[in-house]
């Protein structure tokens, strides 16, 4: 016989039904609160409950706040690149080689 069957299962309370339903509650009505704010509140109703346990029961039930992707919006109306008509009328200047010439060594 294994040791891993003979071992102690610990058994969650039914208090963590109960927290783990209050918790879900207030994360619906207020959707981008994380644990943290969602502890503060369960502090606030006289629910003194460890922050570490609150934490556990928030991400077992799926309730993680999806970080927001930041949009980009345009700084300036494009235009069209100009096409030059005749030889030496559009210049441009290559800032990748922007050094100076003096020798330093």
């Amino acid at each position: 016989m294994s040791l891993s069957t003979c071992r102690y299962e610990a058994q969650r309370p039914a208090a963590d039904a109960h927290l783990s339903g209050r918790i879900t509650e207030l994360a619906l009505e207020r959707r981008r609160f994380g644990y943290r704010r969602i502890w503060q509140l369960l502090r606030r109703e006289g629910l003194h409950v460890n922050h570490k346990r609150v934490y556990r029961l928030y991400h077992l039930n799926g309730l993680g706040v999806k970080r927001r992707r930041r949009r980009k919006g345009l700084a300036t109306e494009r235009l069209p690149l100009l096409r030059p008509e005749a030889p030496n009328l559009t210049w441009s200047m290559d800032f990748v080689m922007d050094a100076l010439a003096v020798n330093d060594g």
